[in-house]
């Protein structure tokens, strides 16, 4: 498609305000950064590189940083391996429906998982503690307040992210390669050991990189289970710096800038490896992949898939439910106290309501207004030939690769230093969800794009029609399963979203997740798992509808 009518304009207009969307408040990250004078001035009046120089000097949030996200990767990567495995290469009995539940760790969000692991194994008042002790241990089972609860944590909740990269490797693997093995005579072990990793080891590496870059900017887990015990990591040291007395903005935005240079690095390496085809086993000679039969041994692989979802899914919301119908945490039959007085406190909390509120309304409305927007820039990108589409594609991306608290952080001063009256107001906080989820928007809409054929629109111009009415009329038309897709999934993510709110939230826009934390912090642990499991059924409510839009659209998948 050639530059015509009004598309000539509205790419370099789109192309403007993504840059502005995206490099503005980076501009002001970068320059607090480099502030080493008042940090309450700005422009600074003092330039120099001392706030790096700090993060060597106490390289100890570094090295805790460093250790939990390699500690979370290694076993994220290997729950998502051997749940990839076991559902795409073994027979087991409903895998189909196993391989779907896989998807719920991700709609729960870490900050639930982390809420409800900590009323599970919080010391001595968490129930499978209390469980242990009255067996007649003296000490805690385990004390998820620590760097390995926190990795156990961000592990289970982006070991489904692992498992969706690794088990599409193995989905296009030529079985014929493990039968080779076995008529060999190798056994089912050796071969997945010997064939099996090798091949998909593309795969699992890029996956590893990625859940790496993840973890580096991990938010809620940390804060949750990190900040009682004084554990520190950098994104929580961000949030630390900027709430101490006088703030330390500039430390904070050098920590955030180092983190993200280490997230764009691991992010590289990652797109450099997922397209690398020296592991290819796909050729002209057409294959069908087959589930391999393991006998026996498949109940006790069935037990190991579902042992994930019941740790990952169904025992923390059990502890959710169950906590928040007590007025004190215990699994002790004979001490429990059944009440619904922490949801009436929840629904009576006169913030509460407000922060659902703002939440489905923030949610709809960025879905609304990004999803239409991001349909166009995918067009613009993938399908036309208008000039500066690669410049496009990575100014949207960028955002994927910096932690939402940083860039949080970075339209905090940004929109603060203009004379627009919009923050503390849902205004911002829509901007906000709107840039930091444009990466998510456009990887969904992209597949559907490049799948329609361009000929339907060809025919549209040929016939006569403008560029906006084929736009209207054909191209978004044919996109409706990515466009509905990408609505559901955005509306999901702007509902569950912390990071991006904690420093952009006011006193008249408060959001759901924000909310749930303050009141873990100042409240008790009950009314917090009421107002997480509310949230919780919320977001669930949403995916049910997003999977029954899908059936109707016809091939949509999430």
């Amino acid at each position: 498609m050639r530059n015509s009518g009004s598309s000539a304009w509205i790419a370099p207009l789109l192309l403007l305000v993504c840059g502005v969307l995206v490099l503005y408040p980076l501009v002001y990250l970068v320059t607090e950064s480099l502030n080493i004078g008042d940090a309450q001035t700005f422009p600074p009046e003092e330039y120099g590189f001392g706030n790096y120089a700090e993060l060597f000097e106490e390289p100890k949030v570094i090295l805790n940083t460093l250790f939990v996200a390699c500690l979370a990767t290694v076993m994220a990567v290997l729950f998502g391996f051997i749940q990839a495995w076991i559902l795409t290469r073994t027979a087991i009995p409903g895998r189909e429906r196993l391989e779907r539940l896989m998807q719920l760790p991700y709609y729960m969000t870490p900050l639930i998982g982390a809420l409800s692991w900590g009323v599970l194994l919080g010391p001595k008042t968490g129930l499978i503690n209390q469980v242990w002790r009255s067996l007649g241990f003296s000490s805690d089972a385990f004390n998820v307040y620590s760097p390995w609860g926190i990795a156990w944590v961000m592990a289970l909740f982006e070991g489904t992210v692992a498992f969706v990269m690794i088990s599409a490797s193995m989905k296009s693997m030529d079985p014929s390669l493990e039968e080779s093995s076995r008529v060999l005579g190798a056994g089912k072990m050796r071969t997945a050991l010997k064939v099996t990793l090798p091949l998909v080891a593309p795969g699992v590496l890029s996956a590893t990189i990625f859940v790496f870059a993840e973890m580096l900017g991990s938010f809620a887990a940390a804060f949750v289970l990190g900040i009682p015990g004084r554990f520190f990591v950098v994104t929580t040291a961000i949030w630390e710096a900027t709430l101490s007395f006088p703030p330390d903005y500039g430390h904070a935005a050098a920590m955030g800038l180092s983190l993200s240079g280490a997230m764009v690095i691991t992010l590289g390496i990652s797109k450099f490896i997922m397209r690398k085809g020296s592991y290819a086993t796909i050729s002209g000679k057409g294959f069908r992949p087959r589930a391999m039969d393991v006998g026996p041994l498949r109940w006790l692989l069935l037990a190991t898939a579902w042992g994930y979802i019941i740790v990952a899914v169904i025992l923390p919301l059990m502890a959710l439910t169950l906590t928040s119908f007590e007025r004190f945490a215990t699994v002790i039959v004979h001490q429990m106290q059944f009440t619904f007085a922490n949801y009436e406190t929840a629904l009576a909390m006169g913030s509460l309501a407000p922060a659902f509120a703002n939440s489905l309304l923030l949610g709809v409305v960025v879905s609304s207004i990004g999803v239409p927007t991001i349909g166009v820039l995918a067009w613009i990108i993938y399908r036309s030939r208008m000039p500066g589409r690669s410049a496009m594609e990575f100014l949207i991306m960028v955002p994927q690769a910096v932690p939402r608290l940083v860039f949080g952080l970075g339209l905090l001063w940004a929109w603060i230093n203009i004379p627009i009256p919009i923050y503390g107001t849902l205004w911002l906080l829509g901007i906000a969800y709107f840039t930091v989820f444009m990466p998510l928007g456009l990887r969904t809409i992209a597949g559907v794009v490049l799948q329609v054929d361009k000929s339907l629109e060809e025919c549209a111009r040929v016939c006569g029609a403008s560029w906006t009415y084929q736009m209207r009329t054909v191209t978004l038309p044919l996109l409706r399963p990515g466009l509905i897709a990408a609505w559901l999934l955005i509306f999901i993510a702007s509902v569950r979203e912390l990071g991006a709110s904690v420093f952009l939230m006011g006193p008249n826009s408060k959001v759901i997740a924000p909310a749930i934390v303050n009141s873990w912090l100042s409240s008790s642990s009950e009314l917090s798992a009421a107002m997480a499991l509310m949230q919780t059924v919320m977001v669930f409510i949403a995916v049910a509808i997003l999977f029954r839009v899908a059936r109707r659209v016809g091939g949509t998948t999430v």
